[in-house]
């Protein structure tokens, strides 16, 4: 059997950078999804075993909270775990430290996953899977110290800020947006002035449905206590006058 925790290595590469010479958020988001899929392909669970069963993993929630990020060039580690797992969610956790000095700890992630059928895409029973063999790899001992997932909760008031129609690049291998093109079409509603006095401290999401190429998604600001930003997403689909949420977020800056 193998470790309950995964560790594989990255590295901060120049065009993965923002002008800070740091790797930035969206990038970041990559690699932890990257490092949750090696996780579970290694232990029998990922998605060369699911999809030929017509399964895939979707992502319900993230929260990234990080203390710096790895500058350019830097090789870093992202170690994953397993928390818990219910009927229809599994928690899984991360941590981001340098690749050659483990006191060096960028940050820390949580985040919440639902297992669908790609037919139906309605939820199915986690702990069945494999025969119950991810219950072996559930670790409750190891510590997440950032602060639980935030609901995110934004007003109706929150006023409309941007609208963007959503683009071949935007869509992934499941046929739906992006997780990550959401938390990267986020931070671009802030201009480059403020990312030279600010930077991300800690970024909640939430998806609530899916949007697909040919959406048009519009996105909603509400300032809160302590230099928060709540920003809810709504889709606009063609030939529907209505719009649908999509995610809410919330963006703590330092």
């Amino acid at each position: 059997m193998l470790d309950r925790t995964g560790r594989y290595d990255f590295m901060a590469e120049p065009f993965h950078c923002d002008f800070s010479k740091r790797l930035s958020m969206g990038h970041l988001g990559n690699h932890l999804l990257n490092a949750a899929d090696f996780h579970a392909i290694d232990r029998g669970f990922g998605m060369p075993q699911l999809n030929p069963e017509h399964k895939t993993w979707v992502l319900s929630r993230l929260a990234v909270e990080m203390e710096e990020m790895p500058p350019e060039y830097t090789k870093f580690s992202v170690e994953t775990w397993i928390e818990g797992v219910m009927r229809y969610f599994t928690n899984r956790n991360f941590r981001i430290v340098d690749a050659a000095d483990d006191n060096r700890v960028y940050g820390y992630g949580r985040s919440i996953w639902a297992l669908i059928d790609t037919d139906t895409r309605q939820p199915l029973n986690i702990p069945d899977l494999g025969g119950g063999e991810i219950a072996r790899y559930v670790d409750t001992e190891r510590v997440c110290p950032i602060a639980s997932l935030s609901r995110v909760k934004i007003g109706k008031d929150a006023c409309r800020v941007a609208s963007l129609p959503t683009h071949y690049s935007d869509v992934d291998v499941n046929g739906h947006i992006n997780s990550v093109k959401y938390i990267e079409h986020v931070l671009d509603l802030f201009g480059l002035d403020w990312y030279r006095g600010h930077r991300v401290r800690r970024f909640d999401i939430a998806y609530v449905a899916e949007s697909h190429y040919g959406d048009t998604l519009n996105f909603y600001r509400e300032d809160v206590a302590d230099g928060a930003v709540c920003v809810r997403i709504t889709k606009s689909t063609p030939g529907d006058d209505g719009e649908t949420e999509v995610c809410r977020s919330m963006i703590a800056f330092t």
